[in-house]
């Protein structure tokens, strides 16, 4: 028998997100969403959404009146690239600027009040030695990206040189960040293999932090 079926029943799933992996974990005794490069989710339900960063950056937004949370996962900032296959990539929400509207627009949709949204940020960290700071480009493309829309920010990890496991609980606004060694291989290439895709394919110990 699975955990999912000892658990609490599994909140139930909107159409745009029926994609996304979602898991009973029987340690934290809650359903959790677990998020990729490009994945946003937006949840009114008792559930975490969980993710794994490195370079890229999540936004966790949320309507504390309404109890309407989201967070997305987002590989590269928004800029428009010069030439060649990235030329149409920032239609995808691999981007910061696709992510951050999808996201916005997703709790909206779902009942959200743009100027009671609350932010929390988290990633951006120097895992790719050999390429450019991605990390740091995800920061500066998000940290303008809030400040221009007028949104709070209450909250943030940002930067350094570790990855980062993230839990996500979008109706009490509770974010858990575990900073992972920085030597994990799996984090580093998992990215480096997103980056290649993404020039091939542009279109498509716990710490309670906050």
């Amino acid at each position: 028998m699975s955990h999912a079926s000892v658990g609490a029943p599994r909140p139930r799933l909107a159409a745009e997100f029926e994609h996304i992996q979602r898991r009973y974990d029987a340690q934290i005794k809650a359903v959790v969403a677990t998020l990729h490069p490009g994945d946003y989710y937006v949840s009114t339900n008792a559930e975490m959404i969980g993710t794994v960063l490195g370079s890229c950056v999540s936004a966790c937004m949320r309507d504390p009146r309404q109890r309407i949370g989201g967070m997305n996962h987002f590989m590269l900032p928004g800029d428009r690239p010069d030439s060649g296959a990235w030329a149409e990539a920032e239609r995808a929400t691999r981007f910061g600027s696709v992510a951050m509207e999808r996201l916005v627009n997703a709790l909206l949709d779902l009942g959200a009040h743009r100027p009671e949204l609350e932010v929390k940020l988290v990633g951006g960290g120097r895992v790719l030695d050999a390429l450019t700071d991605v990390g740091r480009r995800n920061i500066q493309f998000v940290r303008e990206y809030v400040h221009r829309e007028g949104f709070r920010v209450i909250g943030e990890d940002l930067g350094d040189i570790y990855p980062r496991k993230v839990l996500y609980d979008p109706v009490t606004g509770g974010v858990r960040v575990k900073r992972l060694a920085r030597s994990n291989q799996r984090v580093v290439l998992d990215e480096e293999r997103y980056l290649r895709d993404l020039a091939r394919l542009p279109e498509s110990g716990e710490i309670e932090l906050f």
